[in-house]
């Protein structure tokens, strides 16, 4: 028997008690849904294309703590200062970074585990990118030429935006956050991603663009809201309504009743990012409650469709904190790892799908898909 196998007969027992909806009625049998749904007039109707993919993190957009040998003999937090720091030597350790990292074998891993998307991050600097940034246009291509050669659609995933709209390393450059200080910051966004709807939007690969990744909550939501809109704007005009247009929740998951939806915008989706890890009420969890916690979010993303739009996991993971694991066994911890990636399978499918944070990193971890996946704490191979 696989470890995977007898993992979740460990479990199976105490997620069908969790998993009860507000009634007390069991919605585990939901996890393989129909792939037809009722109509007002009772005609069956195709459910939307739900996506079950990795990030491609660390490879177009730089994080230090995923890929830490590409910041060898340098102390740069971010990419932009490994950038300014390896001056004329930067295009040559970044492009072999960009080919090693991420090769043709991935995309073939990614598609014979029944996966059928990816989320791309990319940066500003991606196509046309101001110094010291090091543009990736070539690598840009060969992730659409392989995501078409391996049946995979692409979710093209703006990560870093001029003057940050986080602060944090993975917006390019970390710091304050400038992004909506300077009118000229958004214009050149809407700019960008308007490059990108023109160079991709008809590619059969591409699935939707994501507008920008985690604007910070000090970022106003009006400010938000009308950038949103005029990206949405530039975006249709060199991408049709079979492109979807995603936006980030900015952690402000209730706050986009009302916005952006049908019928004066087309193929809407709401991305909002969903780790136990960070908070104080994260650490205070039990390994159970974090299980508990995990099923529940199945509430959570049916209220968000519900009352505002179409909704998918852009990013989560199987890391916790280590208070939830305190005192357990590797066995156990085991168990632990697999119950929680299963709770938040179970919770995110009737969603309009995830994407796991991420496909790998350097070492073995939480964060590492193909790491998850050879431990069992992760399925082998989805369901098409």
């Amino acid at each position: 028997m696989k470890r995977r196998d007898f993992i979740k007969q460990s479990v199976v027992g105490a997620l069908a008690l969790a998993a009860l909806d507000k009634n007390g009625r069991a919605f585990g049998n939901e996890s393989r849904p129909s792939r037809y749904s009722a109509t007002p007039d009772g005609v069956p109707q195709a459910k939307p294309f739900v996506l079950r993919g990795v990030n491609l993190g660390g490879w177009l957009v730089l994080e230090k703590w995923m890929v830490p040998s590409v910041y060898r003999g340098c102390e740069a937090s971010d990419e932009y200062g490994l950038s300014l720091a390896l001056g004329s030597k930067a295009e040559s350790r970044l492009n072999q970074h960009r080919e090693k990292f991420i090769t043709a074998e991935d995309f073939k891993w990614i598609k014979n585990r029944g996966l059928n998307a990816i989320r791309l991050p990319v940066g500003y600097w991606t196509l046309e990118g101001p110094k010291p940034y090091v543009t990736a246009e070539d690598f840009l291509d060969f992730a659409f030429e392989q995501a078409s050669q391996n049946g995979l659609k692409v979710l093209l995933d703006l990560h870093g935006a001029p003057g940050s709209q986080n602060g944090w390393d993975h917006s390019g450059r970390s710091g304050g956050i400038g992004w909506d200080k300077n009118p000229d910051n958004i214009r050149e966004t809407v700019r960008v991603l308007a490059g990108f709807a023109q160079k991709f939007g008809s590619h059969p690969a591409l699935f939707g663009i994501e507008l920008l990744n985690e604007p910070s909550t000090q970022i106003p939501i009006q400010t938000l809201k009308e950038f949103y809109i005029e990206a949405y704007s530039q975006i249709r005009k060199h991408a049709g309504e079979q492109v979807a247009v995603v936006f980030h929740d900015s952690f402000r998951a209730m706050d986009w009743k009302n916005f952006m939806k049908a019928p004066d915008f087309s193929n809407v989706i709401m991305d909002t990012h969903l780790y136990q890890l960070f908070t104080k009420d994260d650490a205070r969890r039990t390994a159970q409650e974090q299980i508990a916690f995990a099923l529940n979010r199945k509430f959570t993303l049916e209220e968000m469709q519900a009352e505002e739009l179409p909704t998918l996991v852009g990013e989560w993971s199987l890391g916790l904190p280590e208070s939830s694991a305190k005192n357990l066994s590797l066995f156990q911890g085991d168990l632990l790892h697999g119950a929680f990636a299963d709770a938040q399978l179970l919770s995110f499918e009737n969603s309009r799908g995830w994407f796991f944070w991420s496909y790998k990193t350097e070492s073995d971890s939480e964060w590492n898909f193909r790491h998850c996946v050879q431990r069992g704490w992760l399925p082998e191979q989805f369901p098409a």
